[in-house]
């Protein structure tokens, strides 16, 4: 099996290559049993990695009932408490080096999002190949500063971020020798509607930070990973359950394995279809491009004039630019219908 351990953030970039990330979340509805069968279909459907949340509910909010932490008043989650959501949906700690060692054995990556400095150390003591932080935690500079020190890559998504939180971000991981920055965009809504995508950020961000740079997508479907990857992306993460009738906190704006696979599928073909910013003429294409042909027989010292000679395909003659040129000069020797016109036909300096 190939060994999954260890991810070369520069040849990644320099490559070009594509990784898509099959966003476990709180799919594993507190079965250890469905957590594994969802890794096995995330392998099936050709993506890179899976990844998990790591968390505690006390990582993220305070078990509190009032205006600050009460029931949710609209969106998803209307009506549950956010410490309530976290509670049902986090990951088990003793669960994790099992699902890492499972999903490895299948080819997968393994990684999480920690949401605070005590999680960092346990995913550390797991060996997992790179980090991820969430939208909501990208002002949280100890937690950012405390996974870049790790020396590994930091995926950062951009959902709740203005573009001076996302500079903080990546200063903050510099700031300790951590380059290997990958930014997500994302739209924070849930699911999120394909009109706020605006995807054009990828290629701003590439440009601005000069990191990897991919999306972070909780619409349904392919299109927005499949534009994102046309438009330089080289990260994809979407969350995944083995069937939205199993319910969950996330299974509303989560693809089934089928769905996740034919977005696999249409994320490649659309990186193959990018390749190189580049335009090359193969020998191939420049034969069957048009050319100048003799088009009457001539004898030895005939003028050529724009009834003996026509730009035909294919492209073994001279280029058709050159046919003001040609016109009032005459050649050397007599010359069959259907030859290629070639300057060494002609008598030098005969204007």
């Amino acid at each position: 099996m190939e060994n999954r351990k260890k991810f070369d953030y520069t040849q990644f970039k320099e490559n070009r290559a594509l990784f898509i990330i099959a966003e476990l979340s709180a799919n594993h509805n507190n079965d250890f049993d469905l957590a594994i069968r969802t890794i096995d279909a995330i392998a099936a459907t050709g993506a890179d990695a899976v990844k998990v949340q790591t968390f505690t509910p006390e990582s993220l909010t305070l078990d509190v009932d009032n205006e600050y932490f009460g029931p949710r008043t609209e969106g998803l989650w209307k009506g549950k408490r956010p410490y309530d959501l976290y509670q049902v949906g986090m990951l088990p700690f003793e669960w994790h080096e099992k699902l890492k060692k499972h999903a490895e054995s299948l080819g997968l990556f393994f990684f999480s999002s920690p949401f605070d400095s005590n999680c960092v150390e346990f995913l550390e003591s797991l060996d997992v190949p790179m980090y991820k932080i969430a939208s909501a935690e990208i002002t949280d500079i100890a937690l950012i500063r405390a996974v870049a020190r790790k020396g590994k890559p930091v995926i950062i998504s951009t959902g709740m971020a203005g573009l001076e939180d996302v500079e903080s971000a990546i200063e903050t991981c510099l700031s300790v020798g951590n380059d290997q920055v990958i930014l997500l965009k994302c739209t924070s809504e849930y699911p999120a509607p394909i009109e706020m995508a605006n995807l054009s950020t990828i290629p701003m961000l590439k440009e601005k930070f000069g990191v990897i740079v991919g999306v972070s997508d909780h619409t349904m479907g392919s299109i927005v990973p499949t534009v994102a990857v046309a438009l330089g992306g080289q990260v994809i993460e979407k969350h995944i359950i083995l069937s939205r009738d199993l319910g969950g906190i996330d299974s509303q704006f989560s693809m089934e394995p089928a769905e996740f696979k034919e977005m696999v599928d249409c994320a490649r073909m659309a990186a193959k279809s990018v390749g190189q910013p580049e335009l090359e003429l193969s020998e191939k294409n420049r034969l069957r491009r048009r050319s100048i042909f003799v088009s009457e027989d001539m004898v030895a010292g005939e003028e050529i004039t724009v009834d003996n000679v026509k730009v035909v395909r294919p492209g073994h003659g001279l280029a058709p630019k050159f046919m003001k040129d040609l016109i009032g000069r005459k050649v050397k020797y007599s010359v069959k219908k259907g030859t290629p016109l070639d300057w060494n036909m002609l008598i030098e300096n005969d204007k």
